[in-house]
C-alpha cells in the first residue's frame, strides 16, 4: 500500500469512527470513500482533512465550496443551517474529520 493510500485509508478510519460517535450507524461507504478519495492531493495537509467547527470563514469555505459547488445547494439559510446542526452534532469530536463532517452536512441536507 502506498503512503497516500495508507493515510486515506486512516482518513476513513477516523471518519466512521467518528460518524459513529455521532450516531450513524449506518455508514454509506461509497458517499463516504467519495469523500475520503477528495482529499487524495491534500491528505498530508493536516487543516485540509480536518474542520474547525469554531472558524467563520472555515465553514463558509464549506459552504462555498462543498455545499454549493459539490451539492448544488445555493440556499445560504439552509446550508449554515446544516454547517450549524453538524458543528453541534460533533461537538465533542476537537479534530473534525472533513470526510465525517461533509457526510453529515449531505444527510442534514437530504
Amino acid at each position: 500500500m502506498s503512503d497516500v493510500q495508507t493515510k486515506l485509508a486512516q482518513l476513513k478510519a477516523t471518519a466512521e469512527k467518528q460518524l459513529g460517535d455521532c450516531g450513524v450507524s449506518n455508514i454509506d461507504h461509497e458517499k463516504l470513500d467519495g469523500y475520503v478519495n477528495s482529499l487524495k492531493t491534500m491528505v498530508n495537509n493536516k487543516d485540509a482533512v480536518l474542520v474547525s467547527g469554531l472558524d467563520p470563514s472555515e465553514l463558509e469555505t464549506v459552504r462555498r465550496n462543498f455545499i454549493e459547488k459539490k451539492l448544488g445547494v445555493t440556499d445560504k439559510d439552509k446550508a449554515m443551517a446544516a454547517i450549524t446542526a453538524v458543528v453541534d452534532k460533533m461537538s465533542g469530536i476537537k479534530m473534525k474529520s472533513r470526510p465525517a463532517f461533509y457526510y453529515l452536512v449531505s444527510e442534514a441536507l437530504s
